[in-house]
């Protein structure tokens, strides 16, 4: 296992590129257990026209399709945002080792806040869950995104 790198850097950038597609900004990127960022990328519900194209969906899909395998054991998740209940579920479905996320997500999200999905015994896995990292940054990138929709 290489020594540990944050990829928060280039979640954000994707989050930047959703909000230039006039996405939610969200990014995310799913890393390897050697260290290798094997998917990225942001929000696509309205360029897409599907509801469960949130970045984390996305990446978890593409890294799982390039391994042949529905599970992702000792790969790092990391996004913006708090995941939602929906995305939580994939996560542990993925049996992904690690989640790092940004922003907390009052709102909608399903970690910390509201259902906190990996603490029901549906949850077949937990990952260990670090939240926080360059919170605000990525929640100027929401807050400046939706004030200029107001």
């Amino acid at each position: 296992m290489s020594p540990f790198t944050s990829h928060m850097d280039i979640a954000l950038d994707e989050a930047r590129a959703a909000a230039a597609r006039g996405e939610v900004p969200v990014g995310a990127v799913l890393v390897d257990p050697m260290g290798r960022v094997v998917a990225r990328d942001g929000n696509r519900t309205r360029e897409l026209s599907d509801p469960t194209a949130h970045a984390e969906v996305l990446v978890i899909r593409a890294a799982c399709a390039a391994a042949g395998s529905e599970r992702l054991p000792g790969h790092d998740l990391y996004v913006t945002l708090e995941p939602c209940p929906a995305c939580a579920m994939v996560i542990s479905a993925a049996r992904i080792a690690r989640l790092y996320y940004g922003a907390a997500d009052p709102k909608s999200g399903g970690v910390v806040q509201g259902p906190r999905i990996f603490s029901h015994p549906q949850a077949h896995h937990v990952p260990e869950v670090y939240d926080g990292i360059r919170a605000e940054e990525a929640e100027r990138l929401l807050k400046d995104f939706f004030a200029a929709r107001r």
